[in-house]
């Protein structure tokens, strides 16, 4: 039979700008991550949940890239794996932390005539009926009663271990009911300030068209008694401990985007929370964000779109749609459709720009901006957008910002009409809703304008932490 070849320890270090080094070492497999259960946890914005995975490997230690989004980076280069001969140092991440590899030499074999184990089988597990002296069998008689009485101290440990474990486990199942019921409250709670958005939304029209004074001081107060029962709700979320202690930052932004947008953290369905991560990585993978980002705080659109957003009592995270509708472009012009083309920063079609207040010019059917077109005036479109989106928000789309968003891409072909087949209440009228049932009806153009926008929203809330150079472009207007 073949000897194995010894596997030669492999000592790491990784250095952590501000920290002290960590220093460990390996004989087999292990991973790094940002995670607790990594083998070496780094706790680092630059490090993903599970970043490296290192092996030995025909004779050799390899270290892999796990699909990290921040990379593995030797000699400022990003790369998929690192080969160490001897030693090596990489990066994880372009500016994360240092990893430093060190192959050392193999622990040498321990000698077989000198092991425990033939004293084991000498005395301990021998053939019965085998030869043996009185001195063996005397050890061997000594070690039977042993047994014995180990044997009936761990049968009545065991009893009461597992009495204990019965008790535990009723414990626990009452528990579980119990945390069942508060969440399922959560739930209840969470939908009934969604049954007073919309009331509130009804009445703020209603005084706002018949320019009622008096009443929109009552809409104001109603507002801030609807911001004292999130402020319960939030409490009360904190002690059902909704968020996973080992929930990774990024997956804790996208739940709080969900609840910004309208939609219920506890009711989220699986898979929603990976694909999120496929569309950050979309925008992670271009110059597209940080252009379009840019482009809006240089020329003061972001204030001013937040701001119209903010006074209508919608999430300011609305700013997403109109970057993905134009990067902030407001003499861009779409594709000619059989309803107009579409232009300005907002992407009016005629006829929704018309209904909104604003003035189409001579050129609507030419694809290139016009001087006469209210679309162009970016101060003009953007208070239509806004009021636009209030009316999707406290209709059709009942408080669901994914809705509003679904809605206003492909609202009067398709997508109202598969909302409005649903029933009209929050609970029941939601984007996991419509997709759950006609997923394979939206379309992929809708599916993925959804994902765009709220990946973008999720990635300004903290754009340092998905590797972007810059702070939450809304600052001081971020929703709390």
């Amino acid at each position: 039979m073949l000897n194995k070849e010894p596997v030669p320890p492999l000592l790491v270090s990784v250095q952590v700008a501000g920290a002290p080094q960590q220093n460990f070492r390996f004989t087999g497999p292990f991973r790094i991550g940002r995670t607790d259960d990594c083998d070496v946890c780094v706790k680092s914005e630059f490090v993903s949940r599970s970043h490296v995975k290192v092996d030995f490997e025909n004779g050799r230690w390899v270290a892999r890239d796990l699909g990290s989004s921040n990379g593995v980076y030797l000699n400022g280069e990003r790369v998929p794996q690192v080969d160490i001969a001897s030693a090596s140092t990489f990066r994880l991440g372009i500016e994360g932390p240092t990893v430093r590899l060190e192959s050392s030499p193999a622990d040498p074999a321990p000698s077989p005539a000198a092991t425990v184990d033939k004293y084991v089988e000498r005395y301990f597990t021998a053939t019965a009926g085998a030869p043996a002296g009185e001195h063996t069998m005397l050890v061997r008689r000594a070690f039977q009663q042993i047994q014995t009485k180990q044997k009936r101290r761990y049968t009545n440990v065991i009893a009461a271990l597992g009495i204990a474990v019965i008790a535990v486990a009723g414990y626990a199942f009452y528990v579980h009911l119990q945390f069942g019921k508060q969440r399922a409250l959560a739930e209840s709670i969470f939908y009934s300030m969604k049954s007073v958005d919309l009331d509130i939304a009804g009445v703020e029209k209603l005084v706002t068209d018949t320019n009622n004074a008096a009443g929109m001081e009552a809409v104001k107060k109603y507002q801030q008694r609807r911001k004292e029962m999130e402020k319960n709700y939030d409490q009360f979320l904190s002690s059902l401990r909704t968020y996973d202690p080992k929930m990774s930052q990024e997956d804790r932004l996208i739940l709080r985007v969900a609840r910004i947008f309208g939609e219920c953290e506890l009711n989220m369905p699986g898979g929603f929370v990976d694909e999120v991560h496929t569309y950050i990585r979309k925008w992670q993978s271009s110059a597209r964000y940080k252009r379009a980002i840019q482009l809006a705080h240089d020329k003061g659109y972001t204030q001013r779109i937040t701001q119209e957003f903010l006074a209508r009592d919608l999430p300011p995270q609305f700013f997403y749609l109109g970057m993905q509708e134009s990067d902030f472009d407001p003499f861009i012009s779409g594709p000619m459709t059989h309803k107009g083309i579409a232009k300005g920063m907002w992407q009016f079609i005629p006829e929704t720009a018309v209904k909104y207040g604003m003035k189409v010019g001579p050129l609507l059917d030419l694809r290139r901006p016009d001087p006469g077109d209210d679309r162009h005036h970016w101060e003009i479109e953007t208070t239509a957008a806004s009021r636009y989106i209030k009316d999707l928000y406290s209709t059709d789309a009942q408080a669901s910002g994914l809705l509003v968003i679904a809605s206003y891409n492909w609202g009067e072909d398709r997508v109202i009409k598969l909302i409005r087949s649903l029933p009209m209440n929050p609970r029941e009228r939601n984007f996991w809703k419509l997709l759950a049932a006609y997923r394979g009806k939206i379309p992929q153009e809708t599916y993925d304008y959804v994902y765009y926008i709220f990946s973008a929203a999720v990635i300004g809330e903290n754009p340092r932490i998905f590797g972007f150079d810059f702070d939450n472009p809304l600052g001081q207007l971020e929703q709390k």
